[in-house]
């Protein structure tokens, strides 16, 4: 289904091993409460992929559809748009404008000559910026979002056309959340962040807390607990929220692997060192949201004893899936981030070692999350085309 490619796969020798909470539960009521109440909020769909099962010499594969989300293409308007809610409720608050905002409230523009004297800031490959830029849009912040050399003039413009003012820095991304973080101390701004960082943990907790809605929609529609959960990994914010959520549901027995690009595989490096690893350099891959050097803090607390697994995959798999994908019709439009998971399914399923150390069995259940849709729509017909 798509070719045979070298990857590499580390089981996690720390799996299962007590922790601290990252994402209390108290939290995720308060995120899922919000998050709903929102207009435009609908689950996003969970599709059966029957020839990817087969293909995968597994029973199901289920694939949960984020390209609709709220419009903005991804997932992420789950964590950044909430995030920005949160900043503001608690800023109005402490600054004595109002003890407790109503989101309808900010809707409407209650509080508009207070909110826009906010400035909410962020780097991005691309999606967490669009969900930021979009929060603050509705919300009425003001918003400035860092992005390096390597996110595209389609991105970019994205993030542009909800209001916000778009800085380029040199470097890759971990230099652009640096300097949105100097930026942010220098001018009085709000880090909305999905990577955290010693001092750094309140507004990434918010994010993932938000992200959690998105795999507990996928609990709620799935015909049986999975078994085993591929999902993206990047900083891992979303991976840790998937696991938490998915832990939540159905207990310790589902397996989570976390899937990253051989260029940008920063959550592999840091499993098979045992602490948290920073990869340097350009790290180009065609998986551009998760072109990550640096893990976040929080989401490594939760997966470095989560994850079942953690694969590294080549660029040259993506397009192919996302070519499979594209061949069933206009139901599933996605981006070239999105089918990281769905790639290491096919690569890892078909193959005798693979299937050993993923304990892949002919009655397994996997579940994906296709995290994007177009993006970048000139780099997703380049890709499918």
């Amino acid at each position: 289904m798509i070719p045979r490619l070298p990857h590499r796969l580390l089981a996690n020798r720390h799996h299962g091993t007590p922790g601290t909470v990252v994402l209390p539960e108290s939290g995720f009521r308060r995120a899922k409460q919000e998050i709903t109440a929102w207009p435009g909020y609908e689950k996003t769909p969970l599709l059966p992929l029957p020839e990817v099962a087969t293909a995968a010499r597994v029973a199901t594969v289920h694939w949960k559809d984020e390209g609709a989300r709220f419009g903005l293409g991804s997932f992420k308007a789950l964590g950044g748009a909430y995030a920005v809610q949160q900043v503001l409720v608690n800023e109005l608050a402490k600054r004595g404008v109002a003890p407790n905002a109503e989101t309808t409230e900010l809707l409407e523009g209650k509080y508009k000559d207070a909110t826009k004297a906010i400035t909410v800031t962020c780097a991005t490959d691309g999606n967490h910026g669009r969900s930021v830029a979009w929060g603050a849009q509705r919300f009425g912040a003001r918003c400035v979002i860092f992005v390096h050399p390597g996110v595209t003039k389609a991105r970019r413009a994205a993030i542009a056309h909800y209001g916000a003012e778009v800085r380029e820095v040199p470097g890759n991304y971990d230099d652009s959340v640096r300097a949105a973080q100097h930026e942010a101390e220098a001018n009085g701004w709000f880090v909305i962040s999905d990577t955290s960082y010693p001092g750094y943990t309140e507004v990434p907790r918010d994010v993932m807390q938000g992200y959690r809605l998105m795999a507990d929609e996928a609990a709620d529609q799935i015909p049986a607990p999975p078994t085993h959960v591929f999902i993206q990994g990047g900083v891992g914010g979303v991976a840790a929220a998937v696991a938490t959520q998915m832990r939540s549901r159905f207990g310790e027995a589902v397996k989570i692997i976390i899937v990253e690009p051989e260029a940008a595989a920063c959550l592999m490096a840091s499993a098979e060192a045992g602490k948290p690893v920073t990869i340097t350099g350009e790290l180009n891959t065609v998986m551009a949201g998760l072109a990550c050097g640096e893990p976040s803090l929080l989401a490594w607390q939760e997966l470095e004893r989560s994850a079942y697994a953690f694969m590294a995959i080549p660029d040259a798999a993506i397009a192919p899936c996302m070519r499979l994908l594209a061949a069933r019709g206009p139901e599933i439009v996605a981006g070239e981030s999105g089918v990281a998971g769905l790639a290491a399914l096919l690569l890892a399923g078909p193959e005798p070692f693979g299937r050993a150390v993923l304990a892949l069995e002919a009655d397994s259940r996997v579940l994906l999350f296709g995290t994007e849709g177009a993006t970048d729509p000139e780099v997703y017909a380049r890709l499918v085309d």
